[in-house]
């Protein structure tokens, strides 16, 4: 892997290609990212670019006096993480932190800015985002078939028969169940980047990415193109 950003999903819209075709687009703000540090084989084990991106506030503590309890809360960047910024050499905080395993690692220098115009119209990606939560589903809203809709049945929404009785006597993994539905870290492959505004820093994609808006998303080149 050569390149690869971190992105806040603005939305969808479309757009009309030079042959007037109507293309659907994810945009999403790319970058600018800052690099934060240089993992190096020799003191880390391995090779890697660090990066920063979107800003933050530095974590403050505020102390609330509700009765007779003090309660304290905390906002912002930990300390820890400040630390990370400051030995960079980096003004301000970065909202999030993450490694990239690039080829080209000695390419790279503290400091420097990866920002969108490292993709170019045409490229292949694969976008990383969390899925929107949907909460607690029952068995219904997951795909399994509703029981008969007559007013003598009694058995209208519920789950059928989980497994046989005597054999195997259990219930099988990966069985359609109630649960929650959601927040998993999902990745699309080889997607299409349709538009690049390097001065906005927006990269227009083909198609939909996971996650809901201002969700974070990570970009890479993508590891699957097709033939």
């Amino acid at each position: 892997m050569k390149k690869a950003i971190l992105a806040t999903k603005v939305g969808m819209t479309q757009i009309f290609k030079e042959d007037g075709t109507l293309v659907p687009v994810t945009v999403l703000e790319a970058g600018p990212c800052v690099v934060t540090q240089i993992k190096t084989a020799d003191n880390d084990g391995y090779e890697a670019v660090q990066v920063g991106y979107g800003e933050a506030k530095d974590r403050i503590t505020v102390k609330d006096k509700s009765g007779k309890k003090e309660v304290v809360h905390e906002h912002g960047v930990p300390k820890a993480q400040q630390g990370v910024y400051k030995k960079a050499g980096v003004e301000g905080s970065r909202k999030y932190l993450r490694e990239f395993r690039f080829e080209n690692t000695a390419d790279y220098k503290v400091g420097q800015e990866i920002r969108a115009d490292i993709f170019a119209e045409g490229d292949k990606i694969d976008a990383t985002a969390i899925s929107k939560g949907k909460g607690f589903l029952s068995a219904i809203q997951k795909g399994q078939h509703r029981g008969p809709m007559g007013h003598g049945s009694k058995f209208h929404r519920h789950q059928g028969s989980n497994n046989s009785s005597s054999d195997p006597s259990r219930v099988y993994k990966g069985k359609v169940m109630p649960g929650h539905v959601g927040t998993e870290q999902v990745t699309v492959r080889n997607l299409e980047i349709v538009r690049v505004d390097a001065d906005k820093n927006l990269i227009l994609v083909k198609g939909a990415i996971p996650g809901p808006k201002k969700g974070l998303v990570t970009i890479k080149e993508t590891t699957k193109a097709e033939a």
